[in-house]
């Protein structure tokens, strides 16, 4: 199986590597910038002769958005904008005119609704002082050393790797993996550079083909398995919040930036925004190494893994829950196992967003109308059964693996595949009243007198 797949590794650069980084993130800023500059210019033109009632022929042409366009017209122009272009590879400027045809594409499609989503705004102009710098080399001298301690990259030269890249060079050195391009960004007070390689992947199968198991994420605990296993929420950023309001109260004490007066940072200011950073990056660290390791236990063990198709966008408008929802990662947990299950032969099953998962009984089937967050045990009043509501909720997250499917969807073919879609009644409506007593019964959307518009009968 052929892959597409990223190496990062930490680097360890001098101050005149430092410098000549920046240059390269600098230029592609420089070709970002003007570019969008010259397309932005055309667009205000072409909408002010409209409102002039010019005809539509007559207006001013149009520019070429596709990056060779851009870069055509770059080519052109570079003496004149950048008359120092010989200094920086070519790649750097590429990088930003890449990275500007992505956007303009991006704004397009989500304009003509082709593109799903948020809607995308327009390109802005990057700020030496906001904008990561980075830079992407697709061309040129990219390699690893064979002391497998140094990279080698076009115009920067040989560079200092913080760690082995020795899982890179045995791919690349027995011919399984072929180096496609590299970034180099900083991130955290510190340069990273990533490569992006076309690895071969033997097939692999997971320990347990046929088992299935249904995992229900959550704040309490990271996440619970239908097996009965508790994951506990490690809650980095919890954990790091006082070191965090220490260095920000720190912060706050230090002459910074104003853009309104043009007043600069101090140099204690940058100290203390770069300690800031630092300890950002190192609880975004811990969650993605505790994320990684649990993914890569269920893609290796069982065949088939069950998760929900979470609204975390929605979850984030509660603002007493945001901050903990937040330092959980949802969305990088379900993308971790996207992948890894492709990668060792198993399968995911994203269960349908609005499948009522806590409210069924996992036993007999019922479906309670109302499930409050407060009520952590999940009592069923028509089997009798006392069980942890995210054990209940993980167990019928299982069960839907073994649900027939509709066969276009890919079931049993690899991959990720829905479950649990179609008509929920009511949100989980109970159909009849249970021995147990009567529980609220939801109304389908529909239109009722204006008699008889409760919810429960009398």
């Amino acid at each position: 199986m052929q892959t597409v797949q990223a190496y990062q590794f930490a680097l360890d650069v001098t101050p005149a590597q430092v410098r000549a980084l920046l240059a390269h993130a600098g230029a592609a800023r420089v070709a970002f910038n003007w570019s969008l500059a010259r397309v932005k210019s055309v667009l205000d033109q072409r909408s002010a002769e409209r409102s002039y009632g010019v005809a539509e022929e007559l207006l001013t042409p149009v520019v070429g958005w596709s990056l060779p366009a851009l870069r055509r017209v770059w080519n052109v122009e570079k003496g004149v904008v950048a008359p120092w272009w010989r200094e920086v590879s070519k790649e750097a400027f590429n990088t930003g005119l890449d990275a500007l045809a992505r956007g303009l594409k991006q704004w397009g499609d989500s304009r003509r609704g082709q593109r799903a989503g948020r809607p995308v705004g327009f390109p802005r102009f990057k700020s030496r002082h906001r904008s990561i710098p980075s830079v992407r080399f697709t061309t040129g001298a990219i390699r690893v050393e064979p002391d497998r301690k140094h990279v080698v990259l076009p115009r920067l030269g040989r560079l200092k790797l913080h760690e082995s890249a020795r899982k890179l060079a045995r791919r690349v050195e027995a011919g399984t993996a072929r180096i496609m391009s590299a970034t180099v960004r900083r991130a955290g007070g510190r340069w990273h550079v990533a490569f992006t390689v076309t690895v071969e992947r033997t097939d692999r199968r997971p320990e347990r083909p046929a088992a299935t198991v249904g995992v229900d994420v959550g704040i309490r605990h990271l996440a619970v398995l239908s097996t009965g296993e508790f994951v506990a929420n490690p809650r980095h950023l919890d954990t790091a919040q006082t070191r965090l309001r220490a260095l920000g109260r720190a912060l706050s004490r230090k002459q910074g930036p104003d853009r309104r007066t043009g007043r600069v940072p101090s140099q204690r200011w940058r100290r203390a925004s770069a300690r800031l950073g630092r300890a950002h990056a190192r609880v975004a660290d811990l969650r993605r190494d505790g994320l990684h390791k649990l993914t890569t236990r269920l893609a290796c063990t069982y065949g088939t893994v069950v998760v929900e198709d979470l609204h975390v966008a929605g979850m984030l408008r509660n603002r007493r829950l945001a901050r903990h929802i937040a330092d959980a990662g949802f969305a990088e947990f379900r993308r971790q196992l996207a992948y890894k299950t492709v990668w060792n032969g198993g399968r995911l099953v994203v269960a349908d967003r609005w499948y009522p998962s806590s409210k069924t009984c996992s036993r007999c089937g019922a479906v309670k109308a109302k499930l409050p967050l407060r009520e952590r045990t999940y009592t069923c009043t028509s089997c009798g059964l006392v069980l942890d509501r995210d054990v209940n909720a993980a167990r019928n997250l299982a069960d839907l693996a073994v649900q027939p499917t509709d066969p276009e969807t890919g079931t049993g073919m690899g991959g990720v595949v829905s479950a649990g879609s179609g008509p929920v009644a009511g949100r989980g409506a109970i159909q009849k009243t249970h021995f147990g007593g009567q529980e609220a019964k939801n109304r389908q959307p529909d239109t009722a007198p204006a008699d008889q518009t409760g919810t429960v009968p009398s």
